[in-house]
């Protein structure tokens, strides 16, 4: 008797998956145009996010605490507009080949690792979950070989003001930092980028398959051929993913931050996470860690829901001819 309720529920959740909008595997894309539309979509969406960023950055790195509109504030009154575009040259240099590394090992290890959970004999929504988390996790490892130095200069333009500038540029930002420290120097943090994100990719990428279902249901999934309700699902799905995420990994995020962020010359000793970690809780203790929770949290949610939203747009546009049948 169980084993039938066992293998029922199997089959029921089976269905209720093969009901969902069909999903567009690594196979079935036209590569060529799935990274040169890639490039395009996700800078413009990196562009209007962007602001949020050097906003968070600023109130994590800043001693004394302070509050997100009066750090918006302060950037206006001394750099104008062109102070929250601070150090986007050089993270949109990094977006191009960091992106295509992320979706390139999203997509190869989801489609492997799905196929061969499903063989196994794994069950469709646990093997979507197991899938997706695998992904997340190769993707975040693969895209940090590129966004680790890409944050470390961008980082450092953003804080810097016009009064104090150090560097002329994403260029100047990357001379200096590898005359000072080396290759270390640019891949500083680089450890703490994998222990955040990593678990916060394998995280997200799992509970925005377990939402979508969850949602599906609410809404019904007759209504997946729909295509406002297909994207309302999918934007509100990764907004709850990219928020909880933010949540867990903030710690992680301001100390990687400014670590990343700090200065070395000969006075002074190397940064290390331990002192890094120590000098912000003596500032304001577990509260400091936090700082910069509202924008962060504000804009993973949101950034999770365009950057979906844009990337299911871009695999469908992508798609080979007669992928769906």
């Amino acid at each position: 008797m169980e084993e039938e309720r066992g293998a029922a529920a199997a089959a029921a959740a089976a269905e209720e998956i093969r009901r969902l909008p069909a999903e567009v595997n690594w196979e079935m894309l036209d590569k060529s145009r799935f990274f040169v539309l890639g490039a395009g979509l996700f800078s413009g969406v990196s562009a209007a996010l962007y602001p949020a960023v050097v906003v968070k950055t600023h109130l994590q790195v800043a001693p004394p605490p302070q509050a997100a509109a009066a750090t918006v504030r302060a950037i206006l009154g001394r750099d104008g507009v062109r102070g929250f575009y601070r150090g986007f040259g050089a993270s949109l240099a990094g977006t191009v080949p960091a992106r295509a590394l992320y979706m390139a090992a999203l997509e190869a290890t989801k489609s492997s690792v799905g196929s061969a959970a499903v063989r196994l004999g794994v069950s469709e929504p646990a093997a979507s979950a197991v899938s997706s988390a695998a992904a997340g996790v190769s993707a975040a490892v693969a895209a940090q070989v590129v966004w680790t130095p890409v944050d470390v200069i961008s980082q450092r333009l953003m804080v810097q003001t016009s009064a104090a500038c150090r560097y002329a540029g994403g260029a100047d930002a990357f001379r200096k930092i590898l005359a000072a420290d080396g290759v270390r120097g640019l891949y500083r943090g680089f450890g703490l980028s994998i222990i955040t994100y990593a678990p916060s990719n394998a995280v997200w990428w799992a509970s925005y398959a377990m939402a979508q279902r969850l949602a599906w249901r609410v809404v019904g999934a007759d209504r997946s051929e729909s295509y406002p309700a297909l994207m309302a699902v999918q934007g509100a799905s990764a907004a709850v993913a990219g928020g909880a995420a933010a949540l867990v990994t903030m710690p992680l995020d301001t100390v990687k931050t400014r670590l990343q962020v700090m200065e070395t010359d000969a006075a002074s000793a190397r940064p290390t996470l331990g002192r890094t970690m120590r000098g912000l809780l003596k500032e304001g203790g577990w509260a400091a860690c936090y700082r910069g929770l509202g924008p962060r949290w504000g804009s993973m949610s949101l950034s999770a829901a365009t950057m979906v939203t844009t990337y299911e747009l871009l695999k469908r546009l992508s798609a080979k001819e007669g992928s769906f049948g």
